[in-house]
């Protein structure tokens, strides 16, 4: 799976709703991340902290739950610009702890945290203009675009990690023993 000149799998990695543990399990590869580097290009990545979203990816890693309307733009980039994409940890496979927000009424949450809390409220402008617009019900990546492969955890360890960016990097399928395919 070799797409560049420098013969590298061209590797991203997305951040959506969620608290940043499956990339914080990511940088726990540890001295195993030299490896990685060695055989793909980070081409976007909040780590890296690319801004536009690049074609030609082979590898996606997704974390986190679709919550707002960034996200979901965000997503269908990802899709259309990638061979393989990977809903990475709990919240991108189920919707996780993000999706508990989904019990709520929105413009009442919206309310409550922004206009009835201690503290100046923001001007109603910033809202929709600098703010993510929130979409109706929190979403795992599945429900807004296809996925080719699921690897949960909250956070997936980084054996879990390993094991599925090595077969990646040897072209084989994500095959994971099953106590690398529990939930939490």
């Amino acid at each position: 799976m070799t797409t560049t000149a420098s013969n590298k799998v061209r590797l991203a990695t997305a951040w959506f709703g969620g608290c940043a543990g499956c990339h914080m399990s990511l940088l726990d590869l540890d001295e195993r991340l030299i490896d990685v580097v060695g055989l793909v290009d980070i081409v976007y990545s909040p780590v890296a902290d690319i801004k536009v979203f690049p074609e030609g990816v082979d590898v996606t890693l997704v974390e986190g739950a679709c919550c707002n309307d960034e996200n979901v733009h965000l997503a269908h980039e990802v899709r259309e610009r990638s061979k393989i994409v990977i809903a990475f940890g709990d919240c991108a496979v189920t919707g996780n702890v993000p999706s508990m927000r989904n019990r709520l009424d929105r413009d009442q949450m919206i309310n409550s945290v922004y206009f009835e809390g201690p503290g100046k409220p923001p001007p109603t402008s910033v809202l929709g203009h600098f703010l993510p617009t929130l979409i109706p019900k929190v979403l795992p990546l599945h429900q807004v675009i296809p996925v080719d492969i699921f690897l949960p955890g909250c956070p997936p360890d980084p054996e879990r990690i390993w094991a599925a960016i090595v077969a990646l990097l040897k072209g084989e399928p994500v095959l994971l023993p099953e106590e690398m395919r529990s939930f939490g």
